[in-house]
């Protein structure tokens, strides 16, 4: 009797609460559990202490897949402990609803209105229609990939470790932070061993770009490659703008670090050292985390490049963070079409929704807003640090990348407090947070007259 009304308190309690407030309950709950887990005894190596603080950061980093550590993974947890944070990094990467969706369907529970919504919201979706079918999809390409990685970085890894264990062990691992776009690693360096093995760093390559392009784009090139159809197969144009912009920011980001650093960090490199440290650089700002070199090696423009990179992030809908490629590539569309004297814009035989565009600029700038304030906190906070150290630790945090100039451990504790919820915010997204904050819609029964301001 007890339990029953425990349960109708319980679901009276989460009737009231909208999508976006369970979404970022659950969230907050996974970010119990995994400071829990990873606060275990048998989560650690023998004489290893750590704060609530850095226990709390280490988990925010975990879920929302960021990969900025205070502590050496691989000197602070145990097997288990490693073990225990890949389950958090899938957790996090594909989504809460993902793997919720994957339990309901195990244990026969009905998939209602109220669940489709929050798959919606988790998803960034604007229609209820296929969610089920989606989580399904997702779970499987991304477990499949996964286990690809492990396979042929395990594999390789034979060469590189004593045992057979020691290397599935690391490819495993490696393979699924490289997927998640985590940053995490357990060799001590991240990628830097293997910063002359392109082999292994062509892998990670793609899976940090499957895993950041966007799961619609994943499902509908799954589709295209089975597709039979007499007429050709028609990509969304979601699938066209994101895929674009996203392989043009990279293309950008290589661009660009050749350029400012081909006296600097590049000027006793050969052609093929300089292609794939470029190369990899640029696609670890999507969402990755992950190096092959000490960034804070480079230039100071080149540095700054990274922070816009990052804060622009990976792909909607996607293990990613940032602003997310399709909102600045309609900001940079409204732009061109705004200068052309065009009061719409057509792409692809398409019209972007004017909901759209209001949307994108409302992400950017408060997305800004966010990144600028924190900037600002932590320049209060922490002296000892440069303004580009800062913007940098920022960008990272926001954008769930996980790049670091080395400050990460040495925060205070209101600062690391400031990051974890950078990071936090940049998982959720700007438009969960904006929802989660503001007050229940209403309907306008009035409008007063309209007047035009000067703008600019």
């Amino acid at each position: 009797m007890l339990n029953q009304k425990l349960l109708s308190k319980e679901q009276k309690i989460t009737q009231k609460l909208t999508s976006v407030q369970l979404i970022v309950l659950f969230y907050i709950s996974a970010v119990i559990v995994s400071t829990i887990l990873l606060s275990l005894p048998i989560a650690h190596k023998e004489n290893i202490e750590w704060s609530f603080v850095d226990a709390v950061f280490t988990s925010v980093s975990a879920i929302s897949v960021t990969g900025l550590t205070v502590v050496p993974t691989n000197e602070t947890f145990s097997t288990t402990g490693v073990f225990f944070l890949i389950f958090i990094l899938q957790f996090g990467g594909i989504g809460i609803m993902t793997l919720g969706t994957f339990i309901w369907i195990v244990i026969g529970k009905k998939i209602g209105l109220k669940e489709r919504q929050l798959i919606m919201t988790d998803q960034n979706r604007s229609t209820l229609s296929g969610l089920v079918q989606l989580m399904r999809q997702i779970l499987l390409l991304i477990i499949i990939i996964e286990i690809l990685g492990a396979l042929i970085l395990g594999t390789y890894f034979l060469k590189y470790f004593p045992t057979w264990q020691e290397a599935y062990y690391q490819g495993l691992f490696a393979s699924v932070s490289a997927t998640t776009n985590a940053g995490f690693d357990i060799t001590g360096s991240s990628l830097i061993p293997f910063a002359n093995d392109y082999f292994v760093q062509f892998i990670n390559m793609v899976l940090l770009i499957l895993g950041a392009i966007g799961f619609p784009v994943l499902i509908e090139v799954k589709e295209f490659l089975g597709y039979k159809g007499e007429t050709p197969y028609r990509f969304s144009l979601f699938s066209k703008l994101t895929s674009i912009t996203f392989f043009a920011l990279v293309a950008f980001g290589i661009i660009m670090i050749m350029i400012f650093e081909w006296n600097h960090f590049f000027k006793d490199k050969a052609w093929h050292e300089t292609l794939f440290y470029s190369a990899f650089q640029s696609i670890t700002t999507r969402n990755g985390g992950l190096a092959t070199m000490d960034v804070s090696e480079f230039t100071l423009p080149t540095l700054l490049i990274i922070c816009f990179l990052m804060f622009v992030g990976a792909s909607p809908s996607s293990v990613g963070g940032g602003i997310r490629t399709t909102t600045f590539a309609i900001m940079i569309l409204s732009i061109f079409f705004y200068a052309k004297g065009k009061n719409s814009i057509k792409i692809f035989n398409r019209e972007i929704d004017q909901e759209d565009v209001r949307r994108s600029f409302i992400v950017i700038s408060t997305s800004l807003m966010i990144c600028w304030s924190a900037v600002i906190l932590l320049l209060w906070l922490e002296p000892s640090f440069s303004l580009i150290e800062i913007m940098f630790e920022v960008s990272s945090a926001f954008g769930t990348t996980g790049l670091s100039m080395g400050i990460t451990a040495e925060l205070s504790t209101v600062g690391k407090i400031v990051i974890t919820a950078l990071m936090f915010i940049g998982r959720i997204g700007i438009f969960s947070f904006l929802f989660l904050i503001r007050g229940p819609e209403t309907k306008e029964n009035y409008h007063y007259p309209t007047e035009k301001v000067i703008i600019g």
